[in-house]
């Protein structure tokens, strides 16, 4: 595989373009797959497959702030989302729950022109953007989240209007296009706390690659990070005046202590997962939010907290859940390595599942439990033909991504040697990626789903498209 020869440092050669005509056909494609799956998943269910456990915590949050001004939930200040995408669903739920899949569905098309334009800005060739926006616009994990009311398609909109930006900076060095950058992740943080931590290490990154060059190798990071932080720190400041607690969202401890320490304590205790989370007050059966903490049958444990406000309740829970966590510090790492598997291999046909019928099969989980792996296929081939296709095909298109991606790092790097600045734009989408699969991994076993990996999908089919384009030259 070659790519282009070197080019000298800023790399000025560089034309930055927002379309191509070549586009059109990647797009129709996308829209056609996108709005068939809307459309048949309303024609068989309604509404009701777009709906998650989750949706509800993003819209009532969302609804309060859009009719009464207060970002409010479970009758107190909410802390476990963030305002981005509960503002943004509330608006376009207005006439209706399928009005809000339809606005996932067009950001998620416009997300290929966005995966266009930064395989572009990485590799300046428009055969490895445009095969990168082809494959986007069928990689299933897009494909199914799109129609689905959650936070995803909306964070990775955002995302890749930062990296691309971030990229184009890399190959011009033009300060303005580093703080565009930084207020689109800003942003996109604000959709999806997982993204909170980024910014210092994109900024470490900066200063690494800049280390060399006179004017930028202090100013880039600090344009970068005075972009993005002050907007965090503002809402920071938010939660502590309103509830005590000094944290961006409450999602990281309720996970921590509901999720993680539960299942260290199931693990240890073998016991049911669920059984543990309502014996730390988790029980919404009994109508509870996502702020457990506020209502009875977790007052009802610790009486105590009755008179301390949210944040000491959180910090509580925060701490009792890294004393969990310590205690059990190599079975933890096992869980998160577990977390990290199911959702990187995970073809995500369940998602697609739920699209389509209310019963969402769970038989194949019970046959690989009982019977192991390969009797459990097997047999799950069997007895359910039509759905065993379905996963295999999942299966089939997610590996054949990751094979091509690995040629396409592989090559790429090798070929970005001599170019500073391709191979600084290579490690930003490499190191972007490690840090959501980290993040993904942090939850432990009980948090694993497909859908944490779809902020790595569009770099996937960005390498797949060069891993392509490798193949092809090899065979003229």
């Amino acid at each position: 595989m070659e790519f282009e020869p070197c080019k000298p440092p800023g790399n000025p050669s560089y034309k930055n373009k927002w379309w191509t005509t070549r586009l059109v056909w990647p797009l129709i494609a996308a829209a056609i797959a996108r709005f068939a799956l809307l459309a048949v998943s309303l024609a068989r269910i309604g509404s009701y497959g777009m709906i998650r456990l989750d949706t509800s915590s993003y819209l009532i949050p969302g609804r309060n702030l859009l009719l009464h001004g207060c970002f409010c939930a479970d009758g107190a200040p909410d802390l476990f989302r963030t305002p981005g995408y509960p503002f943004f669903l509330s608006v376009t739920s207005l006439p209706g729950l399928p009005a809000a899949a339809l606005a996932n569905v067009i950001l998620s098309i416009f997300s290929v022109i966005l995966v266009w334009r930064l395989g572009r800005a990485v590799f300046n060739d428009d055969s490895i953007a445009l095969g990168a926006a082809w494959l986007f616009a069928f990689e299933p994990i897009g494909v199914v989240n799109s129609v689905v009311l959650m936070s995803e398609t909306l964070f990775l909109t955002l995302l890749l209007l930062s990296l691309e930006r971030l990229a184009v900076f890399l190959r011009t060095r033009r300060l303005p296009l580093l703080a565009a950058g930084g207020l689109w992740l800003a942003a996109a943080t604000f959709v999806r706390p997982a993204a909170y931590y980024l910014p210092p290490a994109l900024a470490l990154g900066f200063f690494l690659v800049l280390a060399r060059v006179p004017g930028l190798r202090w100013k880039a990071p600090a344009v970068f990070l005075i972009s993005v932080l002050p907007w965090l720190a503002a809402w920071q400041i938010r939660n502590r005046v309103e509830t005590g607690y000094s944290g961006f969202s409450s999602i990281s401890d309720f996970n921590l202590y509901f999720f993680s320490a539960a299942d260290m304590i199931g693990r240890v205790e073998h016991r049911n997962l669920s059984e543990i989370r309502q014996g730390l007050g988790l029980q919404c059966a009994l109508g509870c939010g996502m702020q457990a903490y506020l209502y009875q049958p977790y007052l009802a444990l610790h009486p105590e907290q009755a008179g301390w406000n949210q944040g000491q309740r959180l910090a509580y829970m925060h701490t009792e859940a890294e004393r969990v966590l310590r205690a059990h510090f190599g079975l933890y790492l096992h869980s998160c390595f577990e977390s990290l598997v199911k959702t990187m291999i995970d073809p995500g046909a369940r998602s697609f599942d739920a699209l389509m019928s209310r019963d969402e099969s769970r038989h194949i989980v019970y046959l690989l439990r009982r019977e192991g792996p390969v009797r459990g296929l097997i047999q799950f081939a069997k007895s359910e033909p039509r759905a065993a296709a379905e996963k295999a095909a999942f299966t089939v298109v997610m590996l054949g991504l990751y094979l091509l991606a690995g040629r396409g790092v592989f090559l790429a790097v090798r070929a970005a040697r001599c170019d500073a600045m391709q191979s600084a734009s290579l490690w930003l989408l490499l190191g972007t990626s490690l840090y959501f699969v980290a993040i993904s991994a942090m939850a432990g076993g009980a948090g694993a789903d497909s859908r944490y990996r779809l902020p790595v999908m569009p770099i996937v089919c960005i390498f797949a498209a060069a891993g392509l384009r490798a193949i092809k030259i090899a065979e003229q």
